[in-house]
């Protein structure tokens, strides 16, 4: 038999260990139900998008080789720009496919008829912002920089995002989106980039979880009466 000063040690061990971890327990509970319960095409605001964005065809386009362009072109791209063919060259450098002309990124306007073409046509417009740099937890990053941020008038402040070098449609973002970002950093433990697993703190808690719950077999081991009537009996 345990000796009673050795349970009471055991209990209290377990009692504080789950005090400690409880919160972060909770939120794994609450984050995996929301991430089971919910659409991940919701999340991603697919229904504010058309199914199939309108696709552009173009003719009489001029050769690369005709372009003021003085780099081998390793990586080539047919965009279009406001109803305009445009080569992205590089990743760097933007050319009219038809003019030849070198362009330095859209503007505004350009930005959001580039929008027009991915988001439904009943969203209304309600204001853009250029962003030059965003931190960590922006609800933009890890993508193209500078971006054009595009606001909508709707209940879930839904915002579209449009590259400026090259006009590229970058996503959508809206309020369960958030609720799923938010959600997710506290399911990994990653309260810088979201997505690593590897953090001192995940480990940490993972072995703290892992030895409450070995505490509470031995708390129950040392403790219940079933045991106790059989060893008593031997």
């Amino acid at each position: 038999m345990v000796k009673r000063k050795t349970a009471l040690k055991i209990r209290k061990a377990h009692r504080y260990l789950g005090l400690f971890i409880g919160i972060q327990f909770l939120m794994w509970t609450i984050s995996g139900m929301y991430f089971s319960w919910t659409d991940i095409d919701e999340i991603h605001g697919d229904y504010f998008k058309k199914d199939v964005p309108e696709q552009a065809s173009f003719k009489n386009l001029i050769s690369t080789s005709e372009l003021e362009n003085e780099q081998n072109i390793k990586f080539l791209e047919l965009l279009e720009i406001d109803n305009e063919p445009y080569f992205w060259i590089n990743k760097e450098h933007l050319f009219n496919a038809i003019s030849g002309t070198k362009k330095d990124g859209v503007t505004e306007e350009e930005a959001i008829n580039i929008a027009e073409r991915y988001m439904l046509a009943d969203l209304e417009f309600d204001q853009i912002q250029r962003i030059e740099t965003v931190g960590n937890h922006h609800e933009y990053r890890g993508r193209p920089l500078p971006a054009y941020e595009i606001s909508y008038k709707n209940n879930e402040n839904l915002k579209a995002y449009v590259a400026i070098e090259n006009g590229a449609f970058q996503t959508v973002r809206h309020r369960d989106w958030r609720w799923f970002d938010f959600l997710w950093m506290t399911h990994t433990m990653d309260y810088q980039g979201r997505d690593n697993f590897n953090t001192i703190v995940l480990r940490a808690f993972s072995l703290l979880g892992l030895i409450t719950v070995l505490s509470g077999f031995l708390l129950w081991f040392t403790s219940s009466p079933t045991l106790r009537k059989i060893k008593k009996g031997k």
